[in-house]
């Protein structure tokens, strides 16, 4: 696999330009299909608007994926069961953009907005803006997302911080100076400021912590990391190494992380400290996906087709897979 480092010139200049799986273990081959529905009869290809550059996704309690855009920041919603696409959320249009998406199950939308320094929170079922934060330093590029029961944590690519909006009763929004700010440490290595470092963002099994890739540190390594203090440990992985993964997802003590060309699933401990590679799954329909959701027995992923050049024609979608056991 090519292993492509992102930096912060590239990141804003892609924002300005702006079935069935093969499983691979221990290297062989063990399955293919090419059906384009499965048996529940719902599409295993998801298209999107044209021109819409799909960055992260999403799907909450229903079966409704939700896509974010690095052009204009837009929020797309797609049924699983036709294969319906809706713009629910414009953006803010040109030079703004939206990385990371997740959902909660009060039915919102939790967004990253990159290097606009924000964090906007919307309703799932009509887009309607709840709350917008501006969080970070001059630099920051807020990056992917992952919601707990205590509240929704961010990433920013190039700085060592972590981002948190606390829920309060009733999972009620804070107020901007009860945003939380977290600067990571302990064995955490952050690179130059112009080379994306934090990626993506889970919580452990158990829920006490979080899991977050470095893609610059030993190329490419995963941290457990203390909210309460942003103390990180690195999670041992072997000899795997997680360069490009971005938009990674847990599903009981699996981790999903997409790495251009193939999705990595990872076995993790009950607590998060310890890994090992599981799977290496790719599929002919993959085109650079960046970022994984789980709905019953599909995984869903985004195809970011990065680098190629967005245009306002060009196609993106979204494919699902089974499952693995």
């Amino acid at each position: 696999m090519q292993v492509t480092t992102t930096t912060r010139r590239g990141f804003l200049g892609l924002g300005a330009a702006l079935g069935g799986g093969v499983v691979l273990g221990a290297g062989q081959g063990t399955a293919r299909a090419t059906d384009t529905r499965f048996s529940g009869g719902w599409p295993t290809t998801l298209d999107l608007p044209d021109g819409f550059h799909p960055a992260d996704i999403t799907i909450g309690r229903q079966p409704y994926a939700y896509f974010a855009s690095l052009l204009g920041g837009a929020v797309c919603r797609v049924s699983l069961a036709s294969g319906r696409n809706d713009i629910i959320y414009p953006g803010l249009g040109d030079g703004h953009m939206a990385i990371g998406i997740q959902a909660d199950h009060r039915g919102r939308l939790f967004v990253a907005g990159g290097w606009g320094r924000t964090i906007t929170i919307i309703d799932a079922a009509d887009g309607a803006v709840l709350r917008t934060y501006e969080v970070g330093i001059p630099h920051s590029c807020v990056n992917h997302v992952t919601v707990t029961p205590e509240g929704a944590w961010f990433t920013d690519a190039c700085n060592g911080l972590l981002f948190g909006i606390p829920f309060g009763p009733g999972g009620s929004l804070p107020r901007q100076d009860e945003v939380v700010t977290r600067e990571l440490s302990g064995e955490w290595v952050q690179g130059p400021q112009d080379v994306i470092t934090s990626a993506g963002v889970a919580p452990t099994p158990d829920g006490r912590a979080l899991l977050v890739v470095n893609q610059f540190t030993d190329g490419g390594t995963l941290f457990r990391v203390d909210r309460s203090t942003g103390s990180a440990c690195r999670v041992p992985l072997g000899s795997l190494k997680l360069p490009t993964a971005n938009g990674i997802t847990l599903h009981g003590r699996i981790l999903y992380a997409p790495q251009q060309t193939d999705l990595t699933a990872i076995r993790l401990d009950g607590t998060g400290h310890i890994g090992s590679l599981g799977l290496r799954l790719t599929d002919p329909r993959f085109d650079t996906p960046c970022a994984a959701a789980v709905y019953g027995d599909r995984l869903y992923l985004a195809n970011s087709r990065f680098p190629l050049p967005p245009t306002p024609t060009t196609k993106y979608n979204a494919v699902s897979i089974p499952l693995p056991v």
